[in-house]
């Protein structure tokens, strides 16, 4: 599930579909690649002067590239920091955000994964979150992977977001629509 409903672009898909080339490959598992740009996605959120050094024009690839070894040889395969460098040299490392998404995306395709958001008043029990993820699987046909949230203003019930999707079995919308209903 894409947050924010994020529109990845062709080229940005295109990149994601080398990385999800490189797990076929196997010469990197997936979980392993997407671990490596999750570590870099958080490194790269922190500072915002690294990516302003990989963004900027006047600073040559070469330079970019040192930065780049010295920040993520440590923590981040070779091959992922190798990917890194080609983005730079195409002058597409501000997609990088949205690359990461669109192979988190197709990894949860590949692993028959469906993701939903659900919102309630209350924190759901253990039970009541296994009970729904069951219920969500037997219907989707999917491994059902739930963040949930609270939101005390829906009073009761709960709001299920998968994809486009909203089931709104909140009081609060109950009771709004009750409104509508009698006036």
């Amino acid at each position: 599930m894409t947050d924010n409903k994020v529109q990845i672009s062709t080229s940005e898909k295109i990149y994601a579909d080398s990385l999800i080339q490189t797990g076929k490959d196997g010469a990197m598992k997936f979980d392993e690649i997407l671990n490596d740009l999750n570590i870099i996605k958080e490194i790269t959120s922190q500072s915002k002067d690294l990516v302003a050094v990989m963004e900027n024009p006047a600073i040559d690839d070469k330079t970019k590239y040192e930065i780049i070894d010295s920040v993520f040889s440590k923590q981040v395969n070779d091959k992922i920091i190798n990917f890194l460098k080609v983005l730079i040299s195409k002058k597409r490392f501000q997609e990088l955000n949205n690359i990461v998404q669109a192979y988190s995306d197709e990894l949860d395709k590949i692993n028959n994964i469906k993701r939903a958001e659900v919102i309630s008043a209350v924190e759901l029990s253990k039970e009541q979150m296994q009970k729904l993820t069951k219920k969500l699987q037997n219907k989707l046909k999917k491994n059902v992977v739930i963040k949930s949230s609270l939101d005390k203003n829906i009073i009761g019930g709960l709001i299920i977001k998968i994809d486009d999707d909203v089931i709104d079995n909140s009081l609060k919308n109950k009771l709004e629509s009750l409104g509508k209903n009698i006036i």
